[in-house]
């Protein structure tokens, strides 16, 4: 694949806006499949929601597509930003799931048609971030009817019909290549409630005339050409620099527990430096991020565990506590993450506030045309096709 600088920026930005509106107006008895980020449960039981959004992005990572990844990794944080707003009609927050699909690369198995399922669905933020900076390029061969079916067979995307359920797939190449008719594919799709949503490097009238749109139109999804040379432009900001010593400060509010707590604060760390490496921008976002609700690591971090109303702390093994709460009574270890939470909640309270005058600044300082008209007109697309699950999006 060539010519893909900014495909999966945009992608992920279209799927981040359409999650802002999609949702379950009444109360079900039916409940969303459970986020499969990880495998240790916190304390008490989870109530599932059904207010949740899945999405599923098809990213090819054939040939040159380093420049595509990097969007993908920095405009990540630009929707939980975003989606933090979201609101169902029936006043409540919806969950965001994402799944990962790389296909088109010659290191994938060619028996599996070179797509690879990269994450199952996961809300966890930090899993997102860490697959979005696992993946490599190489040529090979694009299949987009077989990623699409391979998505609808292995992901579990319930049965709920009120819950938003999207498909994102990114290209330049002909769309109706491989042996599996893509027709069938997202016919399929559509028999599931899941829209289908194609985004094309290159000509507006190329994608058409290679099926793109019709990969799109078949399912009632939004066709989308995208500039590959424009870039994203990132404005810094007198409150950047604070808001990044913050995060440091964030970070030591965490109380790690369970068999992998150590693990799971170690990928945080890893997290926060490749999203600096990238840019102190995106640095900064991730911090935004973190300090908002979708940000939410209960099986491993006691002080968000501690937030559900089923949580106590008897439940949790003496051996799973981290060294600092070793040896000390229940009393101690309910004061400490008091402590600890109160301390979060203010520096949270600290970074959306500077956040908030961030983004007045970036505002003030934006030039004409640098948000791009084409993202202007796919929010205005994807919230004709998202009211339909009667979302809002509180400002």
């Amino acid at each position: 694949m060539k010519h893909t600088k900014q495909i999966l920026g945009l992608a992920l930005m279209s799927f981040a806006l359409t999650a802002m509106y999609g949702c379950e107006p009444k109360a079900k008895k039916t409940t969303a499949a459970p986020v499969m980020a990880q495998a240790l449960n916190p304390p008490g039981k989870d109530k599932p929601k059904n207010n949740t959004v899945k999405i599923a992005l098809l990213l090819d990572t054939s040939n040159s597509m380093d420049g595509l990844i990097n969007q993908a990794k920095s405009q990540l944080w630009d929707i939980v930003n975003k989606f933090t707003h979201a609101k169902c009609g029936n006043e409540q927050r919806p969950e965001l799931q994402i799944a990962l699909y790389q296909y088109g690369n010659d290191n994938l198995s060619s028996n599996e048609g070179y797509i690879q399922q990269v994450l199952n669905f996961s809300g966890d933020l930090d899993e997102i971030s860490e697959k979005l900076f696992s993946l490599t390029t190489n040529g090979g061969e694009e299949f987009c009817g077989e990623v699409i079916h391979t998505s609808l067979k292995q992901l579990d995307w319930g049965n709920n019909p009120d819950n938003l359920k999207m498909i994102f797939i990114a290209g330049n190449e002909p769309f109706n290549q491989g042996k599996l008719n893509y027709k069938d594919a997202v016919t399929n799709a559509k028999e599931k409630d899941i829209v289908v949503n194609t985004i094309f490097c290159g000509n507006y009238e190329q994608g058409i005339n290679t099926e793109w749109k019709n990969g799109a139109t078949l399912t009632g999804g939004e066709y989308i050409a995208i500039d590959h040379n424009r870039k994203v432009v990132h404005i810094d900001t007198p409150y950047d620099d604070v808001i990044i010593k913050l995060n440091s400060k964030l970070n030591q509010t965490y109380i790690s527990y369970g068999a992998m707590g150590s693990a799971k604060m170690e990928k945080q760390r890893v997290q926060d430096d490749n999203a600096y490496e990238l840019e102190e921008a995106v640095a900064v976002k991730r911090a935004v991020s973190k300090s908002s609700r979708l940000y939410n690591n209960k099986q491993w971090d006691l002080v968000d565990a501690s937030k559900d109303e089923s949580f106590n702390i008897s439940e949790v093994k003496k051996e799973e506590l981290p060294k600092e709460l070793k040896g000390k009574s229940e009393t101690e270890i309910k004061a400490y993450i008091e402590e600890k939470k109160s301390d979060r909640a203010k520096i949270q309270a600290e970074i959306q506030e500077l956040n908030a005058k961030r983004e007045k600044f970036i505002a003030e300082q934006q030039q004409e045309g640098e948000k791009g008209e084409l993202e202007n007109a796919m929010l205005e697309a994807i919230k004709k096709q998202a009211a339909k699950k009667d979302y809002k999006w509180e400002e």
